[in-house]
C-alpha cells in the first residue's frame, strides 16, 4: 500500500506562487486621450496607430451619435497644445 503523499504548507504555497493576478494596464489614446488597452483601437473614438479603424458612429443610434459627437468635439477642443503653439499663444 501507498503512503498518502503531505500537502504541507510550503508545497501548497509553492503551488500557489502562480495564482497571483496582475493590475491591468492601459495606454491613452493619442487622438482623444481616453484610456485604452494596449494594441486594440480605441473604444471612444475608434483610432489605432494614428488612423480611424472603426466607426464608432456607425454602431449608435442617432440620440447617442449627437452626444458622443459632442464630447469628441469637446476633447479636441481641450487638447493640450504643443510647445510651439504655446510659444506663440503667449505672445
Amino acid at each position: 500500500m501507498v503512503n498518502r503523499m503531505r500537502s504541507t504548507r510550503s508545497h501548497t504555497g509553492n503551488r500557489r506562487s502562480h495564482h497571483a493576478l496582475r493590475a491591468q494596464t492601459f495606454a491613452v489614446c493619442p487622438k482623444c486621450h481616453a484610456k485604452k488597452l494596449p494594441q486594440f483601437a480605441c473604444p471612444n473614438c475608434g483610432a489605432y496607430k494614428g488612423r480611424q479603424v472603426v466607426d464608432v458612429f456607425a454602431k449608435l443610434d442617432k440620440k447617442e451619435r449627437k452626444k458622443k459627437e459632442k464630447e469628441l468635439a469637446a476633447q479636441e477642443a481641450e487638447k493640450p497644445m504643443d510647445a510651439a503653439a504655446l510659444s506663440q499663444h503667449t505672445h
